[in-house]
């Protein structure tokens, strides 16, 4: 008999933890309130690793059935919570991670106003994301999915009375509405043809019909409303705009939320639909030229920003990508891996950046930054790690998910050697910008004091040979300081898991995924279902991997030995190449002009025409006109009135009588009826 897990308790752990914060925290110490978000975050974790424990002895997939929720004929759905391998490893990763970052929030917002209200909001997106993660079926997710838009809103616009950062929780929030339509649309498809929104109901119906080889039909389309929903939360191509302008939340929110957990549930949402997407190739392809692109896109930004938590932002919208390319050629547990793997190195990066931030008084502009590596070791070593990590390097974990990746992107019957060189040509432009970080941060000399960059030249920002650059800094010198304990602490935790967290390897990942993500759809559904509807067949090996692992591990290289060329030994060069590059470069530095397109095309639009309505329709037409009207009215019947109390005893009586009259008549009238 399978035992209850009592599943419901992760996600409430942390509810009720931002339930007591939320209500009674202002009265609270800060230490109190730290005791009551990190216990209830910490006790979420700890269950979290306690089922891991059992989960080799569990019947999969484990469902467990709460309550009753909606029933409708013969529709219904029950808040149930669903495990099975890949929920388990988001339920890891996200209690993990998060609770890596709760910890590193400690030191890092201790100063803060609103501390309650802080870890009120941290735990309040911990439950929305477990609810997500743990969703049995498409509507719980989706209370989890609008959740952690909620939440994403409030963290991000945390420091309200900032201008920049409410008008980005605003952004984030309203971007995030245009993905989630389509999500809701495709639920309404499912609801109409399958009657049922049960992961295990759709998933059984959709393995009985055939995969739609010959044209679009209702399977492409839900495919691709579901990829709308998730371009929006992960941040792809057309709706990325919203991640890099989250940057104006504390760094805690970008690395819980814009890195290792929010960001990836539209990959998650995609990797669990993979019975939808197997039989809707079509669907599957815009996956992947949506993620290909979106990798290659972000990356190009990437290498221009000169504020390292924009750098980090855009690098995690081109990870991104490279979740979404694996997930579009049907190469789902990669993809996961990626997640995964991202999760340490990228929240890693995050933390470390600010720790960055946090020594050098909040500033965030690298030009005005290095020579840090001899004032914050820990820091330094830690960043290092993920640096390495998100490059590509062996034996970093991100080498090992990023190969995989590579490696399906060209062997997979539904990927392509195009798919995999602009995939190669991205790990070289995330090497590149990564180690330009790493080198204007912590090499060379510090440039707090100086300008940095002439004009619009944001590649002008040199290392320590720059002319007229000030001396080196003296231990402590302009308050530098290394961050507490409390700060570094979570941050070597990450960073001996962004060396050795992919030493799984790729192959036993897939494997442990397997029955979860398979192509057919064995964990849904009958044999003969399963056997109908097989697996293809890879590709026949065109190359050798060992040689395709060694372009991409040289491709990391040459990004290293490019930065280290431009902004070490030949700081001159990054003027020269950008006014070599003359508009091209402009546009990259502008992001392309998108957000101005957009506030073009649609924001100002709708802004302009959304006041016209509501002066002109609303305001003037009708609640000035109601008020207008309302009162022309009443002079008028008063008007009437008055003319009735003429003060004359004929008229009265003549009143008198025809009323009498009246009364007379409808009971006469009446009586006979």
């Amino acid at each position: 008999m399978t035992p209850n897990l009592n599943l419901w308790l992760i996600p409430v752990l942390p509810l009720v933890g931002a339930s007591i914060n939320g209500l009674f925290g202002k009265r609270f110490s800060r230490q109190t309130v730290l005791a009551i978000a990190l216990g209830f975050c910490g006790a979420a974790f700890v269950m979290a690793l306690w089922i891991a424990a059992q989960f080799s002895s569990l019947a999969l997939p484990h469902v467990e059935n709460l309550a009753s929720w909606i029933r409708a004929g013969d529709f219904q759905v029950d808040f149930a919570f669903y495990l099975d391998q890949l929920s388990l490893v988001m339920l890891l990763v996200v209690t993990g991670v998060g609770l890596l970052i709760h910890i590193y929030a400690v030191g890092y917002m201790w100063e803060e106003g609103g501390f309650y209200r802080f870890f009120c909001y941290l735990n309040l997106f911990m439950f929305f994301m477990l609810t997500l993660v743990l969703a049995s079926n498409y509507l719980l997710m989706f209370v989890g999915w609008e959740g952690v838009g909620l939440a994403s809103y409030l963290l991000v616009g945390f420091w309200f009375t900032k201008d920049s950062a409410a008008s980005a929780g605003k952004k984030a929030f309203i971007v995030n509405r245009i993905g989630d339509f389509g999500f809701l649309i495709a639920l309404f498809l499912m609801i109409k043809h399958f009657g049922s929104l049960n992961f295990a109901q759709v998933f059984r119906i959709v393995g009985e019909m055939p995969a739609e080889t010959a044209g679009a039909g209702l399977l492409t389309a839900i495919g691709l409303l579901l990829m709308v929903g998730a371009a929006g939360k992960s941040a792809q191509l057309p709706l990325y705009v919203w991640l890099p302008d989250a940057m104006e939340g504390p760094t805690p929110v970008s690395a819980l939320i814009h890195a290792a957990t929010m960001v990836t549930a539209g990959v998650y949402m995609v990797a669990r639909s993979h019975v939808v997407f197997d039989r809707a190739p079509q669907a599957l392809m815009v996956v992947a030229i949506i993620g290909t692109l979106t990798a290659l896109f972000a990356a190009t930004i990437g290498i221009c920003q000169t504020d390292i938590k924009k750098v980090l932002a855009y690098s995690t919208i081109s990870q991104l990508g490279y979740m979404f390319m694996a997930c579009g050629v049907a190469a789902y547990s990669a993809g996961i891996f990626h997640l995964m793997t991202h999760a340490f190195f990228k929240g890693l990066l995050f933390l470390a950046a600010g720790s960055v931030i946090h020594a050098v008084g909040g500033e965030q502009d690298m030009r005005k930054m290095g020579g840090l590596r001899h004032y914050i070791p820990w820091t330094f070593w830690t960043m290092t790690a993920a640096t390495f990590a998100i490059a590509g390097f062996p034996p970093f974990a991100g080498f090992f998910s990023k190969d995989a990746i590579l490696w399906k992107a060209f062997s997979s019957p539904y990927g392509s050697w195009v798919y995999w060189a602009i995939g190669v040509f991205t790990a070289f432009l995330t090497s590149f910008y990564m180690f330009r970080l790493w080198f204007l941060t912590f090499f060379g000399e510090y440039r707090g004091e100086a300008e940095a960059g002439h004009g619009n030249d944001h590649l002008q920002v040199v290392g320590g040979s720059r002319a007229g650059a000030p001396a080196p800094l003296e231990h402590g010198h302009d308050g530098i300081h290394e961050s507490p304990k409390i700060m570094l602490i979570p941050l070597v935790i990450l960073a001996v898991l962004s060396v050795c967290g992919g030493w799984i390897g790729a192959e036993r990942f897939d494997k442990f995924l397997s029955p979860a993500l398979h192509a057919g759809v064995t964990a849904y559904s009958s044999d003969e279902v399963a056997a109908a509807t097989p697996a293809p067949e890879p590709k026949e090996d065109g190359g050798s991997e060992g040689l395709l692992t060694g372009i991409s591990v040289l491709a990391a290289a040459s990004g290293l030995f490019l930065a280290w060329l431009l902004y070490q030994r030949r700081p001159q060069l990054p003027q020269e190449i950008a006014h070599a590059l003359g508009g091209f470069y402009e546009a990259v530095v502008h992001k392309y002009y998108v957000d101005e397109i957009y506030a073009a095309v649609f924001v100002k639009p709708l802004i302009d025409g959304s006041t016209r309505i509501l002066w002109q329709g609303v305001d003037r037409d009708v609640i000035d006109a109601t008020l207008d009207n309302s009162a022309e009215g009443a002079r008028e019947v008063s008007d009437a009135m008055r003319h009735m109390q003429s003060g004359n005893l004929r008229t009265y009586a003549g009143w008198i009588a025809a009323g009498a009259a009246v009364v007379i008549a409808y009971m006469v009238w009446t009586g006979t009826r």
